[in-house]
């Protein structure tokens, strides 16, 4: 017997591992698969899946569509969307303006290492949120 066969629990881990590819719709041919041979996407969302089997309350994404293609992006905002419907709370971190008007209920924008000011959805427009990143906004942008 092997050490992993002692703390490893490989029927729990194959339930955990279909459970985790369908929530988040991993396209995969086999739970056997090596991720490294899916697509930048699938990839994203295995990350994904191995901290949400901890089930955490708070949720940090930095940069979670980069480098994936359109579709995988939707998805990914779905998953986030949906996590935060459930209770989760779901911070991410994105360099893609659009990105951020696009996904978030709320911005907070970074200056030279500072925020420089928070942003609500109905306040997000680009210049508003050029003005924080450039440091000509201030802190008062609500």
């Amino acid at each position: 017997m092997c050490i992993r066969d002692r703390f490893v629990d490989e029927a729990k881990e194959e339930a955990l591992t279909t459970e985790m590819t369908k929530a988040l719709s991993v396209k995969t041919p086999g739970s056997w698969q090596l991720a490294r041979f899916l697509s930048g996407g699938n990839q994203q969302k295995i990350v994904l899946a191995k901290w949400l089997a901890l089930k955490p309350k708070v949720l940090l994404l930095d940069e979670p569509t980069r480098g994936v293609d359109i579709g995988a992006k939707e998805e990914i905002y779905l998953l986030m969307e949906r996590f935060a419907k459930e209770g989760m709370a779901v911070l991410f971190v994105s360099s893609e303006m659009e990105e951020v008007m696009g996904v978030a209920d709320r911005a907070l924008v970074m200056h030279e290492g500072r925020i420089s000011g928070q942003l609500e959805r109905d306040d997000f427009t680009e210049e508003a949120i050029m003005e924080l990143a450039t440091g000509r906004g201030s802190l008062s942008a609500r």
